[in-house]
C-alpha cells in the first residue's frame, strides 16, 4: 500500500483542531488517513468518529485516550523502523492536551502526532518503493 497522507500539515492540523473542538479530525480522519493508520498499525482501530461521540459525556477524556493509545502505537512502530526522533507518545498526547491545555498544548500533540504519522508513512513508502 502506498500511504498517500504523508504531508507536513500536522501543526495547522492542529491549530485548527485546537480551535474547532477536535470537529475538524472529524472531517479530516475519514478522508482515507483512518484506513492508513489501521494498515501502519496492523489492526483495525476504532473510528475517530467513533471515539469522539463516546467521549461528549466525559469531556472527550475517551476520546483523548483513544488519540493518545494511537500515538502510543506510531511510537512503537517508528522505533521499531529506526526513523530517529522525536516522537508522539501517550504521554506526550496526554500531557500536552490535558496540562498544556491554556498553552496550544492539544495543537502541539497534534502536530507531534501527524510528524510521527508522516515519518512512518514515509518511511514505509520509501521501503515499498526498493522492493
Amino acid at each position: 500500500m502506498t500511504f498517500k497522507h504523508t504531508d507536513r500539515k500536522g501543526f495547522w492540523i492542529g491549530f485548527i483542531d485546537f480551535f474547532t473542538a477536535g470537529i475538524f479530525l472529524l472531517f479530516y480522519m475519514p478522508r482515507g488517513l483512518q484506513d492508513e493508520i489501521d494498515e501502519i498499525l496492523g489492526h483495525k482501530t476504532e473510528k475517530y468518529h467513533i471515539a469522539y461521540l463516546k467521549g461528549i459525556p466525559d469531556f472527550f477524556i475517551y476520546t483523548l485516550v483513544w488519540m493518545a493509545r494511537i500515538s502510543e502505537e506510531l511510537k512503537d512502530k517508528a522505533i521499531e523502523l529506526d526513523i530517529p526522533g522525536p516522537y508522539t507518545s501517550f504521554k506526550h498526547m496526554f500531557n500536552w492536551n490535558v496540562f498544556g491545555l491554556l498553552l496550544m498544548g492539544p495543537a502541539i500533540a497534534t502536530y507531534r502526532f501527524f510528524d510521527t504519522l508522516n515519518k512512518v508513512e514515509i518511511e514505509l513508502n520509501r521501503r515499498s518503493d526498493t522492493i
